[in-house]
């Protein structure tokens, strides 16, 4: 249990939907994987990105990008931000997971489109992790908006991970 030390962002699980904590309220922490943090707040699960972890008196996961030399963003950055995000019950990142399909740079209107799957389509956290990717995303210099669809044609399968995703999974056939 910790209190918190500063108004908190979080989204509801599963739904997505934004909330704050306010500050010097207790929560518990239940889960602690890929540097974000799932709370029980008021009776329901919250999940906080783990860049926020210093309102909840912890240390911030650093997400840092060196400062483009124009105004565009950089597609490289874009996809060292998809890989900090984990999937909430593997540990595993989205990018080694496969659930990202394409990332797409509007440079005139500083948009990101990013199609995504879940490893299942009734997954309950969809809507939690499009949160994390349009939050993580939103962070890469010059990005002003991103636009997260989920997809599911074709169907996610292992054969999508990694080698790296599956020898850590126990997945590797």
């Amino acid at each position: 249990m910790v209190v918190t030390v500063a108004d908190c962002p979080a989204r509801i699980v599963p739904a997505g939907t934004p909330v704050v904590i306010p500050k010097d309220t207790f929560v518990t922490i239940t889960q602690s994987l890929g540097g974000n943090y799932t709370l029980t707040w008021s009776g329901q699960m919250v999940r906080v990105d783990g860049t926020d972890a210093q309102m909840l008196g912890l240390k911030p996961e650093k997400l840092e990008f060196p400062a483009p030399e124009n105004d565009q963003i950089q597609e490289e950055q874009v996809w060292d931000a998809l890989k900090t995000i984990y999937d909430p019950e593997i540990p595993v990142d989205l990018v080694n997971l496969g659930l990202i399909y394409s990332v797409a740079l509007d440079q005139s209107s500083k948009r990101v489109d990013i199609q995504m799957t879940l490893t299942a389509p009734g997954c309950g956290m969809g809507p939690v992790l499009v949160g994390d990717v349009e939050y993580r995303v939103a962070k890469v210099p010059n990005v002003e908006s991103v636009k997260v669809e989920l997809v599911f044609d074709p169907p996610w399968q292992r054969d999508m991970m990694s080698e790296e995703a599956q020898l850590a999974t126990g997945m590797f056939y």
